[in-house]
């Protein structure tokens, strides 16, 4: 009997089974199909939301911001590695998940007294001591920054992105401030400051006359400074690694480089001066010192740095734990000031110092003729070769310097940059004249990307077992 037969005798009822035998044979592929089909488009869509959000986002890393108007630079050979789910991870789920900051034990050891230059902090915020920072003040501080930094109840930080910086440098700075959060637990006050990581200071202290107008300048926060600009010196970027040029966290890379020293005894070291950078960089100071490189004449050895091959081949050229083979190292200025001047001194041989314009935290800790010997950048060549004859025909006094600027490294562990950043960071705050709060478009950060991964780890901090040193008073101090 044919399924005709059956539905024309069977009359509606049969029609009804052979409809159920054909969902049985149709509509479960089909149901399968829509639905996979579902899904396709829900993950095409949420894969476009993502990438859409990727684009939008302002990384930390800086990898979709545009150059700094103030000081331009080449963007190309930036690279995003990190997904924009991880970055949703970072700014969200993450912070969700933190637990409340602890304090440091009553029982903790007694805090160090700090180093004498942390006094200079006090000379930085002289400027708003007596105004005070309102809102409006800090406001003006915008035009010239990179990122807005707000911290709230000692263990929640807040970045607001404009401009994207050179190579790793954004990065590194927040997550230094995260390591201070980490190592002092909800000590660190609620502060609300503006940083720029590009090279040369802004604030030029001839726009703003406090004696006449009594208006303070706008608050901000670099790396250097001068004597002749109001921006804020903080700790650079370096300190906590420089993937970009090999350069590891500082702690790992001072004992690196002393141990690199003491394979040769100073007096069997090269009895010249050296120096190795780039003096492609717009600096005179390096293109005038080029004019240097003669061991015979000025006893002086000049070379020029190609980051760009030194990349290439792993960096085996450049190991900074090998570059303390001579008695004298000199140290010239680069853009602006250069982070090498603290692995310079690391290596315990006389640091030859080329009239700084510039002035980064710890270089106010450099006393001339105990821990250096200054150089004239208007009779270079003659001066650094006099200097040179001079450690020569004395080498016990020569070396005693280069051991001094060592110490003063050596002293200078991550544990004083924290505490630096720790004193700044509160005698910064004592002087807001609001409570701080995070702007709308500013993104809590809770970790790093994972571009750097490796070297963020080497530098993260702990909780201290001590709080921090104790900051040197007013008193004694001159401005």
């Amino acid at each position: 009997m044919t399924s005709a037969s059956a539905i024309r005798r069977g009359g509606l009822s049969s029609l009804l089974v052979f409809d159920r035998r054909l969902g049985s044979s149709y509509v479960l592929p089909f149901t399968l199909i829509t639905l996979l089909s579902a899904i396709l488009i829900f993950v095409l869509f949420v894969h476009m939301a993502i990438n859409n959000l990727k684009s939008r986002t302002r990384t930390v890393a800086g990898h979709n911001l545009e150059a700094t108007p103030w000081h331009p630079f080449n963007l190309d050979d930036r690279h995003l590695d990190a997904s924009a789910s991880r970055i949703l991870r970072c700014s969200y789920l993450s912070c969700l998940r933190r637990s409340p900051p602890s304090k440091i034990s009553q029982h903790s050891s007694p805090a160090p007294a700090c180093p004498a230059f942390f006094r200079s902090i006090h000379r930085d915020l002289e400027p708003w001591r007596r105004s005070r920072i309102s809102r409006t003040v800090l406001a003006e501080a915008r035009k010239y920054a990179a990122m807005r930094v707000v911290i709230l109840g000692g263990n929640r930080l807040y970045v607001d992105l404009y401009y994207s910086c050179v190579q790793s440098r954004a990065m590194f700075t927040v997550w230094g401030l995260l390591q201070l959060l980490r190592r002092y637990p909800g000590m660190v006050p609620d502060v609300d400051l503006f940083f720029d990581c590009m090279d040369r200071p802004a604030i030029n202290r001839t726009e703003y006359d406090l004696a006449g107008t009594g208006k303070p300048p706008p608050p901000l926060f670099r790396y250097c400074t001068t004597k002749d600009h109001f921006d804020i010196p903080f700790p650079d970027w370096s300190f906590w690694g420089w993937s970009e040029v090999n350069i590891k966290p500082w702690d790992e890379q001072f004992r690196e480089i002393k141990n690199g020293s003491q394979k040769i005894p100073w007096k069997m070291k090269d009895d010249i001066a050296y120096w190795k950078g780039n003096p492609d960089v717009q600096s005179p100071i390096r293109i005038e010192l080029l004019k240097c490189n003669d061991t015979k004449q000025w006893k002086a050895q000049i070379m020029h740095q190609d980051w760009i091959q030194e990349s290439n081949s792993g960096f085996k050229n450049s190991r900074l734990s090998d570059q303390c083979k001579h008695r004298f190292e000199i140290y010239a200025e680069g853009f602006a000031w250069s982070v090498s001047l603290k692995y310079i001194l690391s290596c315990g041989s006389v640091s030859l110092i080329i009239d700084p314009q510039y002035e980064e935290f710890l270089s106010r800790g450099l006393i001339a003729s105990e821990n250096y010997l200054p150089i004239n950048i208007s009779n270079l060549c003659p001066s650094i070769m006099s200097a040179v004859d001079w450690g020569n025909n004395h080498p016990s006094m020569a070396e005693a310097i280069g051991i001094k600027g060592q110490q003063l490294m050596e002293d200078l562990s991550m544990d004083r940059v924290y505490d630096y950043m720790f004193h700044l960071i509160m005698e910064y705050s004592k002087l807001l004249d609001f409570k701080p709060t995070p702007p709308p478009s500013a993104l809590e950060v809770c970790m790093a990307d994972e571009k750097q991964r490796e070297i963020l780890e080497k530098s993260s901090s702990l909780p201290s077992s001590t709080t921090a040193c104790t900051l040197p008073t007013l008193e004694g101090y001159n401005d």
